[in-house]
């Protein structure tokens, strides 16, 4: 497994941590923003991560049958893990707003499902994962991700199986710092497309 120096190592050289000022998918404020698909659009450095969170996830988890994925930025990091544990894999998109199973996939009752994304901040897209799989009668066995960058503080209360952990500020648009103020804000995720 990566250590996180390693880890960390990996995400700057592939331009997947960077600094400014961005508005994140939860609507908070960040000097630092976790762009995994930087990292993933490398594929000789993402398989290291992948095959490093793949080992956590052997090492924590005793079985599982499917990984779902919140759409967009879960998809590849879902998929590669997915092909490292030789697990289904399906993903989730928004329809008018909410997380829905599209294109014929199913969970199907009882299924032991593992939810993957690329970064988990508020939890917010995990747990509407989550209800895609209760409303099924399957059973949530943990979440996996690249970054946790929860602080503890998400709202997800099953296991976060993560690569890296990062304690990286979030701050609302009315309790922005100084240095923020003065660098304008971009919306790099893709909750709104």
């Amino acid at each position: 497994m990566l250590s996180l120096k390693e880890s960390l190592k990996i995400l700057k050289e592939t331009n997947a941590l960077i600094e400014g000022h961005f508005i994140l998918s939860s609507g908070l404020h960040s000097s630092k923003y976790i762009q995994c698909a930087q990292l993933m659009s490398k594929p000789s450095h993402a398989v290291k991560i992948c095959n490093s969170l793949a080992s956590k996830i052997k090492n924590e988890l005793n079985d599982f049958d499917l990984i779902l994925s919140p759409a967009m930025g879960g998809i590849i990091v879902g998929y590669e893990l997915g092909k490292i544990l030789n697990k289904q894999t399906i993903f989730s998109e928004r329809v008018e707003g909410e997380f829905k199973l599209r294109r014929d996939f199913r969970i199907k009752k009882g299924d032991k499902v593992l939810i993957v994304e690329d970064v988990i901040t508020t939890g917010k897209s995990s747990i509407e994962c989550s209800k895609l799989v209760t409303s099924n009668n399957a059973d949530i066995v943990g979440y996996g991700c690249i970054i946790d960058r929860s602080n503890g503080k998400s709202e997800i209360e099953g296991k976060i199986i993560s690569q890296v952990e990062l304690n990286i500020p979030t701050y609302s648009k009315d309790n922005l710092p100084k240095e923020l103020l003065s660098i304008e804000a971009v919306k790099p995720g893709s909750r709104n497309l």
